[in-house]
């Protein structure tokens, strides 16, 4: 995770404030929007995380998703300069909360997602990188780790129709999407595979017999484990 924090201070730290207007990946967002949301979502996390080490519950955003569709809307507009140093101030604090976190502390309970507190770090994670491309500003799928790949494709499988079979030539694993019967098969490079289940460009596409099957909604509450931190 501090890797991905690290790798996205470097993405932005020459961007300049017409690369902050331009259109990023994602429909109606510039490279501001973008940048607003990874700021915020870190904000978000460390007031989840600071709770949390109190042993208290508190929600993300009290205003809920309108709160934080508002705070995008208001905060893209800033100057790359100030993107930079409110991304940085607030990703030190998150990390900084997540430093105090002892064993115990990473089981207690969030409201993100109904999940535990290491369940955010995942959740970060995958936000760092997958928005990293979303900025199009040289990160592609490829660059993903390969640990983090696997990840989103654990935490995005139930998007595929059951019996589906996900094969990641490249890494040599498979995943099976419920307990029926086996269906589709399919295959590509774990990084690809990721990509497209994120609704993301591959940069080879996953291949199966006949169409890839259509992918349904982001998963709810998906398991979590610390094992990949």
């Amino acid at each position: 995770m501090i890797q991905a924090h690290r790798t996205l201070e470097r993405l932005v730290a020459g961007l300049s404030d017409q690369q902050v207007t331009e259109a990023s990946a994602l429909p109606g967002w510039s490279r501001g929007h973008v940048l607003a949301h990874l700021t915020d979502n870190a904000r978000m996390f460390a007031r989840i995380a600071e709770h949390a080490l109190r042993g208290e519950l508190v929600a993300g955003y009290d205003g809920g998703v309108d709160e934080r569709n508002a705070i995008i809307e208001t905060t893209a507009g800033r100057s790359a300069a100030e993107h930079r140093a409110k991304l940085a101030a607030h990703t030190a604090g998150l990390e900084a909360f997540w430093a105090r976190a002892t064993d115990v502390d990473w089981g207690r309970p969030v409201t993100f997602r109904d999940a535990d507190l290491a369940a955010t770090v995942f959740a970060r994670w995958r936000e760092a990188w997958i928005h990293m491309v979303d900025l199009e500003l040289g990160v592609r799928p490829d660059d993903w780790p390969e640990d983090l790949a696997a990840h989103a494709i654990d935490f995005l499988l139930g998007r595929l129709p059951a019996g589906t079979r996900v094969h990641a030539e490249d890494v040599g694993r498979q995943w099976s999407v419920g307990d029926g019967p086996p269906g589709m098969a399919v295959t590509g490079g774990v990084r690809d595979l990721a990509a497209w289940l994120a609704g993301r460009t591959p940069v080879v596409s996953p291949v199966a017999a006949e169409e890839l099957p259509a992918l349904g909604p982001w998963p709810p509450h998906p398991p979590q484990h610390l094992d990949r931190l």
